[in-house]
């Protein structure tokens, strides 16, 4: 069963970027993930099953 990802959450992952943030920003969701990272505003896609191991935590924009 997939993640319930949607555009705007901003999720913690397991592993830092090497810039040393854990957040990110997710800007597009589908078969793949764009997300932008907080820290140093680089943007990666990733395919979508390997974003959904590597997320620890997911945080609504409206906070629910």
């Amino acid at each position: 069963m997939p993640m319930d990802l949607r555009v705007n959450d901003r999720v913690e992952m397991k592993k830092p970027h090497p810039c040393g943030g854990r957040t990110w920003l997710l800007t597009r969701v589908g078969m793949d993930v764009k997300l932008r990272c907080e820290s140093c505003g680089r943007e990666v896609m990733l395919p979508r099953a390997k974003a959904e191991k590597g997320i620890k935590s997911i945080t609504r924009e409206g906070g629910a």
